[in-house]
């Protein structure tokens, strides 16, 4: 089997309402699809996103530029292929656009791979679990006050959800621990709440609100301060007895090696797209066991569900790419979802519903 052609398609999904973090206002949801094919009539499939069609149009000519590293590739050289367009990035530095745009590349040939051989690929990694929890995280944003905050959770525990994250930001301290209070009244003691500050805090500010929601006995404590300042991170997780989470915008294993050297975070937060793929996500599950540390992928709901392997506490559901599937996910009683036994990833585009966002 041989990769004959790269096909690329630009959709822009709106977001209901634009949505509001410490970081970011986002409207839509910008995603290139990229489809390979092969010379024996099987294609796979994958997809990176961005916010801003203009940015998306970066993420087209990089993955342009990877094509002499793609096609005539047997996709079961997965890890060879991976390597060679990780080394042929090296100009550009390997990180950021480079890295992403190797993804979805990535991820169609391991979806090649699972559907010549029949299999889905979280039993081609390993099979760890067929199922597992989903956090719901489409909700609960920062422009968002307290009674809204309510209403929400409440929604999301009718849709089944055990698990949920609200957003925190530069905020005063009681206006952080009311939304957190509101949440926590309206879903009782026994669901499992997450937050998320999106990088919007000092060290100090972050250590001074950690405490004060020790009380509301959260499964993770996210990203208080920015990304690149793991001895902050490190400080604040020293400082708290809620566990810090992080990671999301770390680059391949040298990101986390970096954030587990300096034991930056209790939890770490690997994104699929800033990981390369699927590749070199497994070998960070690798060093992520080594330490002893915990993870949930970032994101990429659909996708990352085959990532579960042992370590693995929480998948994020974020619902902002389901419009991008034939196929959907279904939570059971106990908020969990099962990882699909359809071969490759098990999702598949439906290009003709998205005809109306293709730009």
């Amino acid at each position: 089997m041989r990769i004959t052609q790269i096909e690329t398609a630009r959709v822009d999904l709106p977001l209901a309402e634009p949505l509001l973090t410490s970081m970011h206002r986002i409207a839509s949801v910008s995603c290139l699809l990229v489809t390979l094919k092969t010379d024996e009539g099987v294609s796979g499939e994958g997809y990176a996103f961005c916010f801003g069609r203009e940015r998306l149009l970066v993420l087209d000519a990089m993955i342009e530029a990877l094509k002499p590293s793609v096609i005539g590739r047997d996709p079961f050289q997965v890890e060879a292929i991976w390597t060679d367009m990780f080394r042929s990035m090296n100009f550009f530095g390997q990180a950021g656009v480079a890295i992403i745009a190797m993804t979805p590349i990535d991820v169609a040939c391991w979806d090649l791979v699972g559907k010549a051989t029949g299999q889905p690929l979280h039993r081609l990694f390993g099979g760890a679990r067929e199922r597992v929890p989903l956090y719901a995280s489409g909700g609960m944003w920062l422009s968002a006050g307290p009674q809204e905050l309510a209403e929400e959770a409440r929604g999301f525990l009718d849709q089944g959800f055990k698990a949920m994250k609200l957003r925190l930001g530069n905020l005063p301290v009681a206006k952080n621990i009311a939304r957190v209070e509101a949440v926590r009244d309206a879903i009782g003691p026994d669901i499992a709440l997450m937050a998320d500050a999106n990088q919007g805090l000092s060290v100090p500010d972050a250590i001074r609100l950690g405490r004060e929601l020790e009380r509301f006995n959260l499964v993770w404590f996210e990203e208080p301060v920015p990304t690149w300042n793991h001895h902050g991170h490190a400080e604040i997780a020293r400082a708290l007895d809620t566990a810090l989470a992080s990671g999301e915008t770390e680059y391949v294993r040298h990101g986390i090696q970096n954030m587990l050297e300096r034991r930056a975070a209790d939890i770490l937060m690997p994104d699929l797209q800033r990981m390369g793929g699927y590749t070199e996500f497994r070998n960070v599950i690798g060093q992520m066991a080594a330490f002893d540390v915990p993870f949930s992928p970032h994101i990429f709901t659909e996708h990352s569900l085959h990532l579960a392997m042992p370590g693995c506490l929480y998948v994020e559901h974020m619902p902002w790419f389901a419009a991008l599937f034939h196929e959907t996910m279904e939570l059971d009683a106990e908020g969990m979802t099962a990882i699909p036994d359809r071969p490759g990833v098990g999702f598949t585009f439906d290009h003709d519903a998205l005809d109306a966002h293709r730009f």
